[in-house]
């Protein structure tokens, strides 16, 4: 099964040679479950020709905001709205959970209780699961085709589940401890609380259930679809 990745940004420069770029963190955290991957920068504007050049999409995080004036985001808002249409089956982490989120009509917000950043924990209501975090911005009203999937005590739209088109989840499955850390040494400082950072840090070490949502993607994107759907005749 072919997966495009849809680049909605990148590793800081200072990271990536180690720690790689943004797709590569999702090839690794999906590695050996018989996907292929084309990955497409659409933060520069580059953009498949059709939501049929994969069976299934992966929307990336960005440092960008959903609602901030970008060449990229509308082009990539009514790819969104195509996918969905056909039933090409959308996954979105952090960025990407926003800007479906806003694409179907729902709306983000720079979140006015701040950050979270490091390990969080998230009830799956099946699962409880903990994972690591980076973000200001939060869906802050979902589209009427959403429903929870999971919440935290921070962020009610951790995940959100749009029947068989779209799952979506607010946090990091893909950032290990490491760059977490890289981040709060590249992008933090001055802009995080410091008491957020230190949080993050002391939780350093803790049980991430990163492969807990590779299992749901993975049964997400595997999901039977009628044959028709995939050519855009639903």
């Amino acid at each position: 099964m072919r997966i495009g990745i849809l680049k909605c940004g990148q590793s800081p420069e200072l990271l990536r040679g180690e720690l790689g770029d943004y797709d590569s963190m999702f090839e690794k955290l999906l590695a050996g479950r018989g996907f292929e991957f084309s990955s497409y920068h659409v933060e520069n504007m580059e953009f498949p020709t059709s939501v049929h050049d994969a069976e299934g999409w992966l929307l990336t995080g960005s440092r960008h905001g959903a609602y901030e004036d970008h060449d990229f985001i509308p082009p990539l808002q009514e790819f969104i709205r195509k996918a969905y249409a056909d039933h090409v089956p959308l996954v979105g982490i952090c960025f990407g959970h926003q800007i479906i989120a806003q694409a179907m009509g729902g709306k983000v917000v720079k979140y006015p209780g701040g950050w979270s950043v490091g390990a969080q924990d998230y009830d799956f209501g099946d699962e409880k699961i903990t994972l690591n975090a980076w973000h200001q911005d939060q869906v802050v009203e979902r589209p009427e085709a959403a429903r929870i999937a999971a919440s935290s005590e921070f962020c009610e739209n951790a995940a959100l589940v749009y029947d068989d088109r779209a799952f979506t989840v607010q946090a990091h499955p893909e950032f290990r401890d490491e760059f977490v850390e890289g981040l709060i040494e590249t992008r933090a400082k001055g802009v995080v609380p410091d008491t957020l950072l230190d949080a993050a840090r002391a939780r350093m070490g803790s049980s991430l259930q990163s492969a807990s949502i590779a299992d749901r993607i993975e049964i997400f994107f595997k999901a039977p679809r009628a044959a028709l759907r995939k050519q855009g005749a639903a």
